[in-house]
């Protein structure tokens, strides 16, 4: 299959974390892309637009997820619409009742989850982290049973066949007879890649035949297709008035300047300092030009961003990840002067579903504010304090503190399910990709305006938060998103 800007895209993701990840990936130039949190009018409404469905599975019975999968491929219109399925690249979640609903009626299925962007290779069909396979790490720690030891045990009873590294480096002719061979038995083909080069010749070959065989991997494969689509840019003609049409939009936006201030807390004295940062209307700094996403042309951004108000607003900042880095991450924004708060465990997942915390976050000022559950503590945890029922109650107490501030707040959510879980008690159904910060720190801007920064829990280094949080409040020479 030719690289063409006129088909449609559906891809659907486990959560939300990964539903912009993949989002980010696939915009470009020609590409659209929208995140949906699942609903009405779900399905990709444009010839050039991918649609990203955040299905909310990766916690579902195996069953229910495998009927979500079925459902999203229900909305969208047949024969020319590619389909990708985003998973986890460490093999979390409901992969083999995913694949099968994906492989039903005889569907070809190609699958590479290798993530090189976050040193995760697939070798011999065994994911590694570096040089180290998946089974033999602590990555799955916080979940209820072991690893699996290698993607085709991921994929359960499904008939697989390995496509290994040397096929898929070998001629473009190579590798296209292997992955035919695979799906004409009726067989999951299951490649190895290491290199973001390795995931290029996969997507390529994999849709070489056009759109029915459907792609599986990690947030790697999405880009790798963004890539594959973006390579298809109009020539000629069409190209010239493609560009014609985004320059004219990025006209419309540009007008002076106006000032605005940043404001930093500190948590040690009274002191407020402010820096005067010029910036334009709408969105932070994105790839398609002030207040659109990347690849948007005129008409194509949905709701227009409003005009920000006057001064700085709030950014709150939601860690709702169990991963042991995540500490160190808030310990150095507390150190850049933001405010952090720490909701105990027995409060966050009290029984009454309609209340807030015990102990609600304080009025959100202009500054950062970092909210967070209390730290466990060595041993079993509390009656009653499971990970789902902390995520819920953080989910409710933020809703309560933004809905007593008078305007917009900014929100940055690690973790899938915490996204998730907070943009559903604020009543967000779409998003769309504005850039990333760093990989998998995906800044998106809600239909209003608001900016929401998502990333995984287990991405990230130290500096992860306050790389995120100069990005969306920067210094005036800064430009931290970059497309």
């Amino acid at each position: 299959m030719e690289p063409t800007p006129s088909r449609r895209l559906l891809a659907v993701a486990d959560d939300l974390s990964g539903a912009a990840e993949t989002a980010a990936g696939l915009a470009s130039r020609t590409t659209r892309s929208r995140v949906v949190l699942v609903g009405t009018a779900a399905a990709p409404r444009h010839p050039g637009e991918a649609t990203v469905l955040d299905l909310d599975s990766r916690q579902l019975p195996a069953a229910e997820a495998a009927r979500a999968v079925s459902a999203a491929l229900a909305l969208s219109p047949s024969g020319d619409t590619l389909v990708l399925k985003k998973i986890d690249s460490l093999l979390r979640g409901n992969i083999a009742a995913e694949v099968a609903a994906l492989a039903a009626a005889g569907a070809g299925v190609v699958v590479a989850p290798a993530l090189p962007a976050a040193g995760r290779a697939v070798r011999g069909g065994v994911v590694h982290l570096g040089a180290t396979p998946l089974h033999r790490t602590d990555a799955w720690r916080a979940e209820p049973g072991p690893p699996p030891r290698s993607v085709p045990d991921a994929l359960g009873p499904a008939r697989t066949a390995l496509i290994p590294l040397t096929a898929v480096r070998a001629s473009r002719r190579t590798l296209l007879s292997a992955l035919r061979a695979a799906l004409t038995e009726g067989r999951v083909a299951v490649c190895d890649a290491e290199t973001d080069a390795d995931l290029d010749a996969v997507v390529e070959a994999a849709l070489a035949d056009g759109p029915a065989t459907r792609l599986v991997g990690s947030g790697g494969l999405a880009a790798a297709l963004g890539r594959h689509l973006a390579a298809g840019e109009p020539p000629g003609p069409d190209r010239a008035i493609f560009d014609a049409e985004t320059s004219a939009a990025d006209a419309a936006w540009r007008e002076p300047p106006a000032p605005q201030t940043t404001t930093t807390q500190t948590t040690t004295t009274t002191t407020t300092t402010q820096t005067t940062q010029p910036t334009r209307r709408g969105a932070v700094a994105g790839a398609g030009g002030p207040g659109r996403s990347p690849g948007q042309g005129p008409g194509d951004a949905g709701p227009p961003s409003p005009t920000p108000a006057a001064g700085p607003r709030p950014l709150l900042v939601v860690v709702g990840t169990a991963e042991p880095s995540a500490a160190e991450q808030i310990r150095r924004l507390a150190a850049d002067g933001a405010t952090v708060v720490r909701l105990p465990a027995r409060d966050l997942c009290a029984d009454d579903p309609s209340a807030p915390a015990a102990r609600p976050l304080p009025p959100l000022g202009d500054g950062v504010t970092v909210v967070a559950p209390e730290p466990a503590t060595a041993g079993p945890p509390p009656d009653g304090v499971t990970p789902r029922r902390l995520v819920r109650g953080l989910a409710r107490a933020v809703a309560a503190a933004v809905a007593r501030r008078d305007g917009a707040v900014d929100l940055v959510l690690t973790g899938g399910e915490t996204a998730r879980r907070v943009l559903d008690a604020l009543g967000v159904t779409e998003l769309h990709p504005v850039g990333q910060v760093h990989h998998g720190a995906v800044h998106l801007r809600t239909p209003d305006g608001r900016s929401v920064v998502t990333r995984p829990g287990s991405f990230g280094d130290a500096d992860s938060l306050r790389l995120i949080v100069q990005a969306l409040r920067p210094h005036p020479t800064q430009r931290k998103v970059r497309p």
